[in-house]
C-alpha cells in the first residue's frame, strides 16, 4: 500500500478547516442583537401612557380650554349649608359633588340619599335644571343654588372661551380666575374666602361667607375689610389676626389658605 505523504495531510487538514469556518460564516443569521438594532429592526411601541404624534394625548383635565374645578357659593338651607364643587373638562361637567351638606341626625341619611342622585344628575343635565330628591328638598334646593352659582362662575371667569375653571393650571397669563377655599368653621359660625387671581397674584380677596347675628355682625364688618386688604398685600395667607375677632380672622387664614393651595 502506498502512504500519503505528511505534508500533504496537512495541507488537506488546514483546506478543510478553512471550508468549515466559510460554511459556518454563510450560515449565521443576519440578524443577531447588534445587527437587528440597526438594519430591519421593528420600530418600538410607544411606553404605557403614550401616544404617537397622530394619538394626540394632552396633558389631562388642566389642558384645553374649559377645565379644572369650580366651586359654588355656599347655600343656606334650614338644616345647613350646601356648596357644590364641579368638575369641568374641555367645557363639560365630568364630575359633580357637594363640598358641604346637612349634617347630623335625621339629616345624614337625607344627604346620604339625595347627595349622590343630585350628583350624578348634574352630571347628566350639564346645567341645575335637575330633579329634587323626594324627601330632601331643602338639600335639593341649596344643591340647585350652588350648583348655578358655580356654572355662572364657570362662564364668567372666561368670556373668552379660556379656562372657566377656579384653580386651573392652564390659565392663560394675565387672565384673571377665582377660587374659593372650604368653609371653615367657627365658634360663631363659618369663614370662607374667595380670591381672585391674575396672572398668579391676589388682585381681590372676599369673605364668601361669615359669622352673622348679633354682635357677630359687628364683629364681621369690623374684621372682614382689614382681612380681604391684608390677604391682597400679602398675596398670601401669612396675614395678621384682628384684634377682637380671633375666631373670625383664624377661620378667614385657614379658608384664605385652602383657596391658595387649590390655586396652585
Amino acid at each position: 500500500m502506498r502512504k500519503s505523504h505528511p505534508i500533504r495531510r496537512v495541507v488537506l487538514a488546514t483546506a478543510a478547516t478553512v471550508s468549515g469556518v466559510v460554511l459556518l460564516l454563510s450560515l449565521k443569521p443576519a440578524s443577531d442583537p447588534a445587527s437587528a438594532s440597526a438594519v430591519g429592526a421593528a420600530p418600538q411601541q410607544p411606553a404605557a401612557g403614550q401616544e404617537s404624534p397622530q394619538g394626540g394625548m394632552r396633558g389631562g383635565a388642566g389642558a384645553g380650554g374649559g377645565s379644572g374645578t369650580v366651586t359654588g357659593d355656599a347655600a343656606q338651607t334650614q338644616y345647613g349649608a350646601v356648596q357644590v364643587r364641579l368638575t369641568v373638562s374641555n367645557g363639560r361637567i365630568t364630575k359633580a359633588e357637594a363640598v358641604q351638606a346637612p349634617k347630623g341626625g335625621l339629616s345624614d341619611q337625607k344627604t346620604q340619599l339625595a347627595v349622590p342622585k343630585l350628583n350624578q344628575e348634574a352630571v347628566a343635565a350639564g346645567n341645575a335644571d335637575i330633579d329634587a330628591v323626594s324627601g330632601a328638598t331643602y338639600t335639593s334646593t341649596g344643591y340647585k343654588q350652588s350648583l348655578q352659582s358655580a356654572l355662572d362662575r364657570m362662564r364668567t371667569a372666561a368670556p373668552s372661551g379660556g379656562s372657566g375653571a377656579s384653580g386651573t393650571a392652564g390659565s392663560a397669563a394675565g387672565q384673571a380666575r377665582t377660587v374659593t377655599g372650604k368653609a371653615e368653621r367657627t365658634q360663631y359660625g363659618p369663614v370662607q374666602v374667595r380670591i381672585t387671581l391674575v396672572g398668579g397674584r391676589i388682585t381681590k380677596a372676599e369673605a364668601v361667607q361669615a359669622p352673622k347675628g348679633g354682635l357677630s355682625d359687628q364683629k364681621t364688618q369690623l374684621a372682614v375689610p382689614k382681612l380681604n386688604q391684608e390677604a391682597v398685600a400679602a398675596g398670601n395667607a401669612d396675614i395678621d389676626a384682628v384684634s377682637g375677632a380671633t375666631y373670625t380672622s383664624t377661620g378667614y387664614k385657614q379658608s384664605l389658605q385652602s383657596a391658595l393651595d387649590q390655586a396652585r
